[in-house]
């Protein structure tokens, strides 16, 4: 079997890899990644779009879900391109400068979902821990705050990297692990490992995904503690219930997420091939997992979708009866 490759190796690009060993059934590897992807962008739309146009869903815990769609859909359409150029024709080409914009990009949403994630914390240990005061804190103003400061604590925190990457030389011609360009596998390449350069990523890494990790964690002790103390079991149980659609975002998010950057720093020997799955795991899985959660565990989202679904059917009835009625007409007239 022939494999058509596009590559033509030069100084100024890198090379891009899906899965390493396997570049004969790339395209049968195509089929479910692109299923996947196709779920991933239909489900968090439809999300954004139930929350956008039902009123009923103007609350904080729904504006913090559409940011999370938002953010998944973002991540999802930065890395398409590349992924599909791999799988399909295998153009593993990719300019040096794309590349490192890629890379701002993958992290900068990476880390904002972690970000809205621990906003989705703070609504759970508010409205549990304190539902009294929930609708007087957590306003339609504070919600805006709130993204606002998510996203200007990106910007700020990743807008350096990129600039300290910008103009650094780089081994030309070198192949990544994946089929997007992910920052330990491209910093590795660089000329001088500036201090700024090599150590700042790993810094973003400890302190901004680990303290939103260890926010989360204290919200829910916060949020146990509370429900434990709660006496009727009923109670409990409805608090408990309120919290498993985002406790499922976090595990699916930080756990793939935490094993790539293992396999990364930590495990220099794995297998390469390892490390593209687990790098694709990470990016798709979030994006493809949170709005099934959410539609299947989430009554309200779930009653909306249905009322959705049915005023297009009888929309597309109406349709199809005044069809056959304009039908009938014209045959009348005809004879």
């Amino acid at each position: 079997m022939v494999i058509f490759n596009n590559t033509t190796s030069s100084s100024s690009n890198f090379l891009l890899t899906a899965f390493p060993g396997l570049e004969l059934v790339h395209v049968w590897i195509s089929i479910p990644v692109c299923c996947l992807y196709t779920v991933a962008f239909l489900g968090n739309s439809m999300i954004l779009f139930i929350i956008i146009t039902e009123r009923s869903l103007h609350k904080p815990m729904y504006y913090f879900l559409s940011m999370l769609s938002a953010v998944d859909l973002c991540l999802t359409i930065t890395t398409l391109p590349t992924v599909l150029r791999v799988l399909w024709f295998q153009a593993q080409e990719i300019s040096i400068k794309a590349c490192l914009i890629q890379m701002f990009l993958v992290h900068t949403f990476s880390f904002l979902e972690s970000s809205v994630l621990v906003a989705m914390a703070f609504d759970r240990f508010m409205a549990i821990c304190n539902p009294l005061k929930y609708a007087v804190i957590l306003t339609d103003t504070m919600s805006v705050v709130i993204a606002l400061t998510v996203c200007i604590r990106q910007v700020i925190f990743s807008s350096p990297c990129l600039v300290a990457l910008i103009n650094e030389p780089f081994h030309g011609g070198q192949e990544l692990s994946h089929p997007f360009c992910y920052y330990p596998d491209v910093i590795k390449f660089s000329y001088s490992k500036t201090l700024l350069g090599t150590f700042w990523g790993m810094f973003l890494q400890l302190y901004l995904n680990g303290t939103d990790l260890l926010f989360i964690l204290f919200s829910y002790i916060l949020i146990l503690r509370t429900v434990l103390s709660t006496v009727a079991p009923k109670k409990q149980q409805k608090a408990l219930s309120t919290c498993v659609c985002h406790i499922c975002a976090v595990t699916v998010f930080y756990v793939p997420m935490i094993s790539l950057s293992l396999a990364h720093r930590l495990f220099s020997s794995t297998p390469r091939v390892i490390c593209s799955t687990l790098a694709n795991i990470y990016l798709l899985l979030p994006p493809v997992l949170n709005p099934i959660i959410y539609s299947l565990k989430t009554k309200v989202i779930r009653q909306a979708m249905t009322r959705m679904f049915q005023f297009k059917s009888l929309r597309g009835a109406k349709v199809r009866g005044l069809w056959g009625r304009w039908n009938g007409r014209g045959i009348s007239y005809s004879t």
